[in-house]
């Protein structure tokens, strides 16, 4: 079995291996190898399987020698599903990968099929990462990245901004990257991001936080009203208002010093800790606690403990206002 590993630039290794649960990242790298196989030769033959279609001796009739010798790229999908003797199979063709061939191998990357992932990585695989998004953070990275890609400039507010109003589907971010990215001309800002996906700013739960915690109850009532008809969730509501408030918290008690120093103290972006310190005026120690108390509550309201979670994250919203004003002369 080779052992030689594949560069990562090398679309045509033998063996490509896309390691992960995020469907997009993993298409993606199918789309790579194809696309570098086509370049070089146009009529290259694609065969995508899924894990059942490919059975025991499907993986030689596949990469047998052909009398056109033609360039071949074999998918196969859920590698981790394959059966003992598939595994067999492709574990004895990696010790003699046919030439003009690339075998992509889609694996989640859990233990279910361990043994498939190991041999694939003895026998030098191109691995391509292609992990589950679950944090904001990342989110947020991948669509910098994607602005980056294609050559465009997105201010930090605008990327954020996207990432609350699309979502967690990877595939919706890209789509609104590329839509963005073809349809506006210059920097894209989180004015404009407001217009294409939300149809007005308001419709994201962190203007909702935001403009509680500057005391602007009747605008923070006004975002939370569209916010709940255009379908976001309350939940994640409560959850831009308790990090709204908790940004307040953590900047106020946090030593002085310039955003970029703050930033890496308190885990925020300095452009975060520039709009924390703006909303921080009136704001007190009790003032914080209080807002946070109303926070838990609406929590709980919208989880199960009350009849009526617009009601609650309503009560929240004026409460927290209530409390960003507290501090304020006159």
């Amino acid at each position: 079995m080779a052992t030689r590993k594949s560069s990562p630039d090398d679309l045509l290794a033998p063996l490509t291996l896309a390691v992960g649960q995020e469907d997009l990242l993993l298409d993606r790298a199918v789309q790579q190898v194809v696309a570098a196989a086509r370049a070089v030769d146009a009529d290259t033959d694609v065969r995508d399987l899924t894990s059942d279609q490919l059975q025991p001796g499907t993986l030689a009739e596949l990469t047998s020698p052909s009398l056109f010798a033609e360039r071949k790229v074999v998918v196969v999908r859920n590698a981790h599903d394959l059966s003992a003797d598939t595994i067999k199979d492709v574990k004895s063709y990696l010790d003699a990968p046919a030439e003009e061939i690339t075998l992509v191998l889609l694996h989640a990357g859990g233990a279910k099929g361990k043994a498939l992932l190991d041999a694939a990585r003895k026998a030098g695989a191109r691995e391509v990462a292609c992990p589950k998004t679950t944090k904001p953070a990342e989110r947020l990275t991948f669509v910098r990245s994607e602005f980056r890609a294609l050559g465009r400039s997105a201010t930090p507010e605008a990327c954020q901004a996207l990432v609350d109003s699309i979502g967690s589907d990877l595939r919706e971010l890209a789509s609104a990257v590329s839509q963005l990215a073809a349809d506006v001309e210059g920097t894209i800002d989180e004015a404009v991001v407001g217009r294409y996906y939300t149809g007005r700013a308001e419709a994201s739960s962190f203007t909702v936080a935001d403009r509680a915690v500057e005391g602007r109850a009747a605008d923070a009532l006004e975002a939370l009203r569209w916010s709940l008809s255009t379908g976001v969730a309350p939940v994640l509501i409560t959850s831009a208002l308790s990090q709204g408030v908790r940004a307040i918290g953590k900047l106020s008690s946090a030593r002085g010093g310039r955003p970029a120093d703050l930033a890496r103290e308190l885990g925020m972006p300095p452009w975060k800790i520039d709009r924390v310190r703006q909303q921080m005026r009136g704001w007190t120690p009790d003032a914080v606690a209080t807002a946070l108390r109303a926070v838990a509550e609406a929590d709980a309201g919208v989880k199960g403990g009350g009849d009526d979670p617009e009601y609650a994250l309503e009560k929240a919203v004026v409460a927290i206002a209530r409390a960003a004003r507290s501090g304020r002369a006159g």
